[in-house]
């Protein structure tokens, strides 16, 4: 949390000092600070949430940034500093924030911290520079390049702030969360890059009407972002949907499948798994007893892990045909089928939902004394049952406190993720 802290504190230091300044100074170019005020309020309005680490305005985030690489405005040079920038995107971001913080959604002071402190750091890097006229001769493929290796260095510091802040918030490994944000850059991220660069150039030469022109385009990928990213949610409660068909049928105890995928998930992420092999282990553990349906005779309680190796296998033979049936990602059949194998031969996610899912049977209703006995009987069948750097990984995690290992798994808009993926980017 001493990060978290840290992160905050500058942030509210560059937000104090700017608006102090503004204040003493006066503001400049009222009539283009209103402007970019309006369009980066609307981008907040539009913000959407899809996980309690991230929030995400491309909009909001194209306008400031363009406000903090702004030179011109049809023609005539802009006359706004940095401290300005960071006032009005400040501003502007409080106000588009008010429904959030009405509404409960957070973390809105991390999304306001690190809007801050990008801004800050894309305004200070141009601004006293444009004003000192060092770009004055600078041609026009020079200034583009200019702007975009801008907002390209902005946006790599943005990442790297979104993934400290997630890290603190949910305690998950700072490595994968920050592959998974570089590889939002590749998504929507770049059409945010690519958009305050055309906006500022666009307002340099054409004046103000040039914003809603130029907006309108990452308003249009933002919309389909979002009915991509309900697509996939709609996708993984169907896959749920299923899963609790072996529930419903009295294969399995109420609740199985779910807590055996977030501990599956939890482990994933201190194995250091990246998003898309997240989605295939969340999704095979969700479905792994789904085998239990083809069977004549019911599994006392579902316990599969008592069972002979034999029929171990069978029934993850069984589950991984029904679920090549359903659609899924052959990676998820695959996963489903070799849960039953010995470790050596499977693939890291098999190994993850066997451990974990005989944890769960074997810790099922016994408390925590019951819980630190089945993990040390899981560890004593190691040698040739279970992986033991997952039972390590698997006792990490429940070392934590059971609310950080609890949350849901992130979902994201993006783009590299593996049919049926789900989505990167804020």
């Amino acid at each position: 949390m001493t990060v978290l802290r840290l992160i905050h504190t500058a942030a509210a230091l560059v937000a104090a000092g700017a608006v102090a300044e503004t204040l003493w100074t006066g503001l400049a170019d009222r009539g283009d600070a209103l402007a970019f005020g309006l369009l980066i309020t609307v981008g907040e309005l539009t913000r959407w949430s899809d996980d309690r680490a991230r929030q995400a305005a491309p909009l909001g985030a194209a306008g400031s940034l363009s406000y903090a690489l702004l030179g011109a405005v049809a023609g005539r040079p802009s006359q706004h500093d940095a401290t300005q920038v960071v006032t009005v995107v400040l501003v502007a971001a409080l106000l588009g924030a008010v429904p959030h913080i009405w509404s409960g959604r957070a973390p809105t002071a991390d999304h306001l911290a690190r809007r801050i402190l990008t801004v800050g750091f894309a305004a200070l890097c141009f601004q006293p520079l444009y004003n000192e006229g060092v770009f004055t001769s600078w041609g026009g493929p020079a200034y583009a390049l200019l702007l975009l290796t801008l907002l390209a260095l902005t946006s790599l510091c943005g990442t790297v702030l979104a993934a400290a802040l997630a890290h603190c918030r949910t305690g998950w490994p700072f490595g994968p969360l920050l592959r998974e944000e570089v590889r939002g850059l590749l998504g929507i991220g770049s059409a945010v890059v690519a958009t305050g660069a055309v906006m500022a150039l666009a307002v340099a030469v054409a004046g103000l009407w040039a914003l809603p022109v130029f907006c309108l385009p990452l308003l249009l990928v933002q919309l389909s972002v979002r009915r991509y990213a309900a697509v996939r949610a709609t996708y993984r409660q169907t896959i749920a949907s299923l899963a609790r068909a072996t529930e419903i049928a009295g294969c399995t105890p109420a609740g199985h499948a779910r807590r055996v995928a977030a501990l599956s998930v939890a482990v994933g992420r201190d194995l250091r798994l990246t998003g898309p092999e997240l989605t295939v282990l969340e999704y095979a553990a969700l479905m792994h007893d789904i085998g239990q349906l083809s069977l004549v005779d019911p599994v006392p309680a579902g316990a599969t892990a008592a069972l002979p190796a034999a029929e171990q296998r069978r029934i993850a033979l069984l589950g991984g045909a029904v679920v090549r049936q359903t659609g899924v990602d052959p990676a998820v059949a695959v996963v489903v089928e070799r849960q039953a194998d010995p470790y050596p031969e499977q693939p890291l996610a098999a190994r993850i939902v066997r451990a974990v899912n005989a944890y769960e049977e074997k810790s099922r209703d016994t408390g925590p004394r019951g819980a630190r006995r089945a993990l040390e009987e899981l560890r004593l069948g190691s040698a040739g049952d279970y992986a033991p750097e997952v039972l390590e990984s698997l006792a990490r995690v429940l070392a934590q406190p059971q609310t950080a290992r609890e949350r849901v798994p992130v979902r994201r808009p993006g783009w590299s993720d593996p049919a049926p993926g789900w989505v990167t980017h804020g």
